[in-house]
C-alpha cells in the first residue's frame, strides 16, 4: 500500500488571496499532495472584486487573530502538514511553526517576527501609503496600481503590471501592517513574537529573491541569523534565488522555487519525523 503523502498548507501574504498560490498548489497536486489554501479571516473564498467591493470584513483583523484562523484549520487536518506562507504569510509560518503545528515549514520571502530591526529602505517604501497614517490604523487600503508596480511587478514594465494588478490584488489589512513594524521594535511584547531558540521547531526554510522590494535578501538572512543565534539545534536554512522578486510563486521560472521549496520540505520532514 502506498504511503499518503504529507499535505500541505499554503499560506498567502497582505494584498493577495489565495489565487496568488494557485501555481504552487496545483504544482504540488500534480506531485501527489493535498493542497489547502485558505484566505485569510473576511477573505476567505471570496472573488477579488467582490473584496474590493466591500473590505469592510478586512478591518480591525491582526496578526493574532489570522494566526489563530489558520492554527484551527490545521489542527483539524488528520496529520500535521508541510505549512508554506508568503511574505506576511512567511510570518504567519514562523508563528505557526512557534505553535508546533507542521512537519517542516518555509517561509517564501517571509516577514520578519518580533526583534528583527532590519528593515531596508524599500521595505519601509512599500509599507509607507499605510503607515503614514496611524489614524487608519484599523481600517483595509486599497493597493494602487503604482504601488504595487513598486512591491510586486518590479520586473515588468506598467502595462504589463497594472493586467496583474487587474487579476490580484486586494485591499490591505492595515493592522496587520503597523503590528509587524511594531514588532521588529518590541521582541518580548510584539504580537509576532517568537521562540527563536525553541529546540524541538521542525526544519524552517527561508527563502528570498535577489531583486524583493518588499522583502530583500538582507530581511532573510537576518531571520536566519536571529534563529542560529541561539544556538538552538533545530535546522534553520536560508536559499537566495537570482532574479526574483516579490512576486516569486508566479513570476516566470517560479517551477524552480516551487520544486526547491518541496524538495527541501518533504526531505526534512521525513528525516524529522519521530522513528515510530
Amino acid at each position: 500500500m502506498t504511503a499518503t503523502k504529507t499535505p500541505i498548507v499554503l499560506i498567502h501574504g497582505l494584498w493577495m488571496t489565495p489565487k496568488s498560490w494557485n501555481t504552487w498548489a496545483e504544482y504540488f497536486r500534480a506531485r501527489g499532495h493535498e493542497v489547502i489554501v485558505p484566505g485569510w479571516p473576511g477573505i476567505d473564498d471570496r472573488e477579488v472584486a467582490d473584496i474590493r467591493s466591500n473590505p469592510e470584513p478586512l478591518e480591525g483583523i491582526g496578526l493574532a487573530q489570522i494566526a489563530d484562523h489558520y492554527e484551527r484549520i490545521i489542527r483539524a487536518l488528520p496529520q500535521k502538514p508541510i505549512i508554506m506562507g508568503h511574505s506576511f504569510g512567511g510570518l504567519l509560518t514562523q508563528m505557526l511553526a512557534d505553535r508546533g503545528l507542521g512537519v517542516a515549514y518555509v517561509g517564501v520571502t517571509p516577514g520578519q517576527p518580533a526583534g528583527i530591526t532590519t528593515l531596508p529602505a524599500s521595505t519601509l517604501w512599500t509599507g509607507t501609503p499605510i503607515l503614514s497614517n496611524p489614524f487608519a490604523k484599523n481600517g483595509a487600503k486599497p493597493l494602487s496600481k503604482g504601488h504595487f508596480h513598486f512591491t510586486f511587478g518590479n520586473d515588468l514594465d506598467r502595462e504589463a503590471s497594472d493586467r496583474l494588478w487587474e487579476e490580484f490584488a486586494v485591499n490591505s489589512y492595515n493592522r496587520v501592517f503597523f503590528e509587524g513594524v511594531a514588532g521588529a521594535f518590541n521582541e518580548k511584547g510584539g504580537v509576532s513574537h517568537v521562540d527563536y531558540g525553541r529546540t524541538d521547531r521542525a526544519p524552517l526554510l527561508v527563502i528570498t529573491g535577489e531583486i524583493d522590494h518588499v522583502v530583500p535578501p538582507a530581511i532573510g538572512k537576518a531571520i536566519v541569523k536571529k534563529y542560529h543565534a541561539t544556538g538552538s539545534p533545530a535546522i534553520v536554512e536560508y536559499r537566495e534565488f537570482a532574479g526574483r522578486t516579490h512576486r516569486i510563486v508566479s513570476q516566470d521560472g517560479w517551477e524552480e522555487v516551487a520544486e526547491y521549496a518541496l524538495t527541501w520540505a518533504t526531505e526534512h520532514a521525513e528525516a524529522a519525523a519521530p522513528a515510530a
